[in-house]
């Protein structure tokens, strides 16, 4: 299926930025959660006195959490105007917005610097990028030389994906835009980028399928008087959850971690 780029863009956008996207997946948006957050943290080596960017930082849960465990300054970069207003928010809630500031952005067109940066946070958002070679040109270009990239995203054996999760829900999802961890690695690489480290956390994105499906099924039972059209949605939810299990178990959908940096 061929779906337009600036579509799933849009479509990313608005699904993350909405209530039901923070309902269904919680706080961080990603597989593994804060731990795994701290885990990508640690390896940046950031700390006060540098600057690190959260590339589609969403509602801005993890640049908050950069921002607190380094000490180090940090900039958001979403392109959803409503999440970086969430985001906005929250930092001021949390008393960081001296430290961390958001930006709405593309991951494929950076509005920063050549060589702004000493790190870069980018957590389970490279799958949704339709230019995925172009978001990592960017990544190498905003990164200052010896800075490091740790990157975490879904990983998937395209070819033996069901074909519900290459949809365009599939791609919101996802599911349907994740390329093999080798692919990732070599797109990484050819922007000029060593890779140094990389992980399988495929555990991680199991959990997280089981928290979706039972929070979709407890709408369900709740889902009396409900108007036909969040019916139908909390049904694709289950086909879509069901998919992604059943590709998990396969060996066909993962989720891997990659840390990198710039020579």
């Amino acid at each position: 299926m061929t779906i337009a780029a600036e579509e799933v863009k849009a479509c990313c956008g608005a699904a993350y930025a909405s209530p039901a996207a923070r309902w269904l997946l919680g706080p961080s948006f990603h597989p593994g959660g804060a731990a795994l957050t701290s885990r990508l943290i640690e390896a940046l080596g950031v700390g006060s006195g540098a600057t690190a960017v959260d590339i589609a930082s969403g509602p801005g849960t993890s640049s908050i959490q950069l921002a607190r465990e380094t000490g180090c300054s940090v900039i958001g970069v979403d392109i959803s105007p409503a999440s970086i207003a969430a985001a906005r928010r929250a930092a001021e809630e949390a008393g960081l917005d001296g430290q961390v500031r958001f930006v709405v952005g593309d991951a494929e067109a950076l509005p920063l610097a050549d060589e702004s940066v000493d790190g870069i946070l980018c957590e389970c958002a490279l799958c949704t990028f339709p230019d995925k070679a172009a978001a990592a040109r960017e990544m190498a270009r905003v990164l200052r030389r010896g800075g490091r990239v740790a990157l975490s995203d879904m990983t998937a054996a395209r070819d033996r994906l069901p074909p519900e999760l290459t949809t365009l829900p599939g791609w919101i999802a996802c599911l349907g835009g994740a390329r093999p961890l080798e692919e990732i690695v070599a797109q990484l690489a050819a922007a000029g980028l060593v890779v140094e480290e990389t992980e399988r956390r495929t555990e991680a994105l199991a959990e997280l399928i089981e928290r979706v499906d039972a929070r979709l099924r407890a709408a369900r039972v709740m889902e009396h008087g409900l108007p036909d059209s969040l019916r139908d949605g909390i049904g694709r939810g289950l086909e879509l959850a069901a998919a992604a299990r059943a590709a998990v178990e396969a060996g066909s959908l993962g989720y891997g971690v990659v840390l990198a940096r710039r020579p």
